[in-house]
């Protein structure tokens, strides 16, 4: 079994599962980088100085989550290669998506 088989399936994943921890606010680990602290889940920041980062815990849920759906979709690709576009339509969906819940950023 080659890896390409699954590429798809995990890039598309891992970007759907990116929107929804970002959205959702689902971070596997906080970190505090005035402090240099390192914390499971999502933890508030602890004063006004001292913000909390969840950009890595975002991206650790999203890679597992997008590994979980990898290995799930394991049977299905095994004896057919799923289609070239789900590696880079759903992706680019999640960008447009991205544009639409960060459009305060850009209107005024």
């Amino acid at each position: 079994m080659s890896i390409a088989r699954i590429t798809p399936v995990f890039s598309a994943a891992f970007a759907v599962v990116y929107v929804f921890a970002v959205e959702l606010n689902l971070a596997a680990v906080t970190y505090h980088p005035r402090a240099g602290v390192w914390e499971m889940w999502t933890q508030p920041a602890a004063d006004a100085g001292n913000p909390a980062m969840y950009w890595y815990g975002w991206l650790i849920t999203a890679a597992v989550g997008a590994a979980l759906a990898s290995a799930i979709a394991l049977p299905f690709v095994r004896d057919r290669e799923p289609p070239a576009w789900i590696g880079w339509a759903v992706p680019l969906a999640v960008m447009v998506s991205f544009l639409y819940f960060l459009r305060s950023f850009f209107i005024y």
